[in-house]
């Protein structure tokens, strides 16, 4: 096993750029998937991030290509979001300090035309989310008969996020012969089936078991009554924990992260606290990323959209004011602290009707996460008529999934009104009732005026 970055016979100007990085040691996941991708092989890798993946498989790719050459792209990673796609170019610019490698991202959310023009210009590397090269291919400014490698980076969440009809058109633009690699933070069905598709005998590499949240991450729960409760936990939360260096807020929606931002805004002052969910231009989501990143903002909140790609090695605490639906996001919020070996501290907010995907997530990551107590001086608030009934559809619908014969508290409220719609009906077709008269006159007559003709 590679104890050093010297072990795996690397160039001088690839250890030179893993050296002013300031990495000296390989990650478990680099020491095992590095060496058989060097060696050509497929490989799949199931690590969550914050394990160091992506250098794991750029740092060979850099080393297998070299040099540039020629006019057309000699590797491809795809990517579900444009967070991600710019992260991993930026680990590739970092380690490619030494090189004449061109590399080029390609995302939507802007016009192609500056994209188009880098393209044009000669490529080594194309970084990209599915639909945006598809579109730059279709258009016919991708040459794909030079590529040697193509990566597949967060699968699980392509598969989520419904890729998988862009995902096989480009399994079938690219050439037969090539090293595929496919990392996912976790073993789905799906996941397995694509790799079955489109890995050739690959080396497995599992550097946690499945699904398993970080181990320097301590994890923290609290039960609460409603969303009041939440914002009143969260202020009491910032006012006591001086330990909080960097916050990541996780929001299920963007209108949630919106009122959430708020609240914070008007309590801290807006140079301290920045929104990251889809609803936000492009240039605004890499400008709250950079700001976050530049420590010039102490709070990010966010939505799932933006749970991958934020590389952010120093966050020392995460918040899930809400629980996730998707259950694997979970893993992947968590994975935002506690990164390069450093400690972090995650902390989720529950709901009665978010206890169902808690579950999950407890039997996903095979741990039971610590309930703590509400601190005296939070006020928990009344959970109002609306909210509550809100939470209690939730869960009817939640027993329903998990048993369809279950009927549920609605269904018995519906059967109630049902009854006295029916008993209303009745007393509507009671023959002294005005309405039924006038029919049955009508009626009469039109048979008596049939008979006289």
């Amino acid at each position: 096993m590679a104890e050093t970055f010297d072990d795996f016979k690397f160039n001088r100007q690839i250890l030179n750029a893993i050296a002013d990085a300031g990495y000296t040691q390989p990650t478990p996941i680099q020491q095992k998937a590095i060496p058989p991708i060097l060696n050509g092989q497929d490989v799949m890798g199931i690590a969550q991030t914050g394990t160091g993946k992506t250098a794991a498989y750029v740092l060979p790719l850099l080393m297998k290509l070299k040099y540039a050459q020629g006019e057309n792209p000699r590797a491809l990673i795809v990517s579900p979001t444009r967070e991600l796609a710019m992260q991993i170019e930026e680990n590739i610019r970092t380690f490619a300090a030494n090189t004449d490698l061109r590399t080029v991202v390609l995302y939507g959310g802007l016009g192609p035309k500056t994209q188009i023009e880098q393209v044009n210009k000669g490529v080594d590397i194309i970084v990209a989310t599915p639909g945006r090269f598809l579109d730059i291919y279709i258009a016919g400014h991708i040459v794909t008969k030079q590529l040697q490698t193509l990566v597949l980076d967060e699968a699980d969440k392509m598969m989520d996020m419904g890729f998988m009809p862009q995902i096989n058109r480009i399994l079938e633009v690219v050439p037969v012969k090539r090293q595929n690699l496919l990392f996912s933070a976790t073993m789905s069905d799906k996941v397995h089936s694509l790799a079955g598709n489109f890995l050739e005998f690959p080396t497995v590499i599992e550097v946690t078991p499945q699904a398993t949240a970080a181990e320097t991450v301590e994890q923290q729960l609290y039960q609460v009554p409603n969303i009041k409760t939440k914002i009143n936990l969260l202020k009491t939360l910032l006012d006591k924990e001086d330990d909080i260096k960097k916050l990541i807020i996780f929001c299920k929606t963007r209108v949630v992260a919106e009122d959430v931002f708020k609240f914070l805004a008007r309590k801290f002052g807006e140079a301290e606290v920045k929104v990251l969910h889809a609803n936000k231009g492009q240039n605004t989501r890499i400008n709250s990323i950079n700001s976050f990143k530049n420590d010039e903002v102490k709070i990010l909140v966010a939505t799932d959209v933006a749970s991958r790609g934020i590389d952010v090695s120093d966050v020392s605490h995460v918040i899930n004011f809400d629980v996730p639906v998707v259950i694997e996001d979970y893993v992947h919020r968590i994975g935002r602290t506690g990164r390069a070996y450093n400690k972090g501290v995650a902390i989720t907010f529950a709901t009665p009707s978010e206890q169902y995907y808690l579950n999950k997530i407890q039997k996903l990551i095979r741990q039971i996460i610590p309930v703590l107590e509400i601190p005296a001086e939070v006020f928990i608030e009344e959970t109002p008529y609306q909210e509550r009934q809100d939470q209690a559809r939730e869960i009817d619908l939640q027993k329903r999934k998990e048993d369809p014969d279950f009927k549920g508290a609605f269904h018995e409220k519906k059967s109630a009104n049902q009854h006295k719609k029916f008993d209303a009906e009745k007393a509507k077709r009671n023959p002294n009732h005005p309405s039924n008269k006038k029919p049955s006159k009508q009626n009469g007559g039109a048979k008596r005026s049939g008979r006289k003709r």
